[in-house]
């Protein structure tokens, strides 16, 4: 078997055919046994990999939970589930998947600017952590205790004077919809109390996607310490500090991966200052796509070879509807090609676009890049697939078929 090298792609290998090989099988016939294209892949050896790889690196004291928003399939959240401390959801939808899982409702958290009453209600209910981002959740909470005779358990997520450089998307700093301004938390924290909720600690999350161990590095210590200037303020002693994640995957040639080092070896120190500093109480590392996006692929198959002008357009019976990140339309300023092959080698190279089925310019998954030459019927893999894929685009738009999904 023989690796590529060079690109994001180069983790997968291909068979002495040429082709690319999931969990030990040809493309081909695992989108056979799938049902066909287009399909979302996820390799679970990856996933449990990453994940198990993380968590012994980690010190004692920091916790790794799994953000669900990144890809709350449950088939891959089960798994996940299996393999880390804690799941986060940002929707009741998301939190049904959590309690299925199996996870003890205590290491399930929830965060979300627009948390509706029943939502709040139904978290109380369940016995989950929210992280309160509003006065108003204070009240809702507090209602929804009475009623049910629990005591609501909750986290306060800041909105941090800072942001997290070189983030792909800022959280915090400035005006944000995301959590309190840090100026307000003391007197949130006083409501928190006058309202008798069970008060847990923080979540402070700067931004994601980041390739720079030192803004990593930076945030969660300005984090760590902005916790401390409320140490008098507390309704209760604080048991978690939720320090977000942040951690960036590469997606395309030009970037390097994190390195890890200099990011464990501060939670190693932030780690060691908990006894002292918060006793009993541990830290959270909340990661969605650092743990999934590179063990998923999105899976097409060419449709039509088209040449136009002299350019050459592979049209593919998937696009933009399934895969909105891939086509730049999901936060990118400048648009970058993921990195994306063709399943078969045999046919030399060529410059050649893939584009999707819609009728809308932004249907396109590779601009312009130098592929192996594919025909009608062949299949084309988009790699860093598996995170905000298939539940962050617009599935509906122009009524095209849906995307499959499945965990190999």
């Amino acid at each position: 078997m023989k690796a590529e090298t060079g690109d994001p792609a180069g983790a997968w290998q291909r068979d002495a055919d040429g082709e690319l090989l999931v969990a030990g099988q040809p493309l081909s016939r695992v989108v056979a046994a799938v049902g066909g294209t287009p399909c979302y892949l996820y390799d679970r050896a990856r996933v449990t990999a990453r994940v198990r790889g993380l968590r012994e690196r980690l010190p004692s004291g920091v916790q790794l939970h799994y953000a669900m928003k990144a890809n709350p399939m449950p088939a891959l959240v089960c798994h996940v589930a299996g393999l880390v401390d804690g799941l986060d959801v940002a929707s009741a939808g998301e939190l049904r998947v959590a309690l299925d899982s199996g996870m003890a409702p205590e290491r399930v958290s929830f965060a979300g600017p627009g948390k509706s009453d029943a939502e709040l209600a139904q978290a109380v209910a369940a016995g989950i952590l929210v992280n309160v981002e509003s006065f108003r959740e204070i009240g809702v909470l507090a209602r929804a205790g009475e009623r049910l005779g629990l005591k609501p358990r909750v986290a306060v997520r800041v909105n941090l004077p800072f942001e997290l450089k070189a983030s792909g998307m800022k959280m915090s700093g400035g005006a944000r919809q995301f959590g309190v301004d840090a100026e307000l938390v003391p007197e949130l924290l006083r409501e928190i109390a006058v309202a008798g909720l069970g008060f847990e600690g923080f979540h402070m999350f700067a931004g994601s996607q980041n390739l720079r161990h030192a803004a990593i590095v930076e945030a969660q210590r300005r984090c760590y310490e902005q916790a401390l200037e409320w140490q008098d303020l507390l309704p209760a002693p604080v048991r978690s500090l939720n320090l977000g994640g942040g951690f960036g995957i590469p997606y395309t040639p030009g970037e390097a991966a994190l390195d890890l080092g200099p990011v464990i070896d501060n939670l190693g120190g932030l780690a060691q200052r908990l006894p002292s500093d918060w006793p009993g109480a541990h830290i959270v590392i909340e990661l969605g796509r650092y743990l999934v996006g590179e063990a998923g692929l999105y899976v097409s198959r060419v449709v039509d070879r088209k040449v136009s002008r002299g350019q050459v357009f592979l049209v593919v019976d998937g696009g933009m509807h399934h895969h909105l990140a891939a086509t730049g339309n999901f936060g990118q300023v400048i648009r970058r090609n993921y990195p994306v092959a063709i399943n078969r080698t045999d046919l030399g190279t060529e410059t050649a676009s893939v584009v999707g089925p819609l009728c809308t310019p932004m249907d396109l998954l590779a601009d312009r890049m130098e592929l192996h030459r594919a025909e009608a019927g062949d299949l084309v893999v988009v790699f860093q697939s598996g995170a905000y894929g298939r539940s962050a685009s617009p599935r509906g738009f122009l009524s095209h078929p849906d995307v499959a999904e499945a965990l190999v």
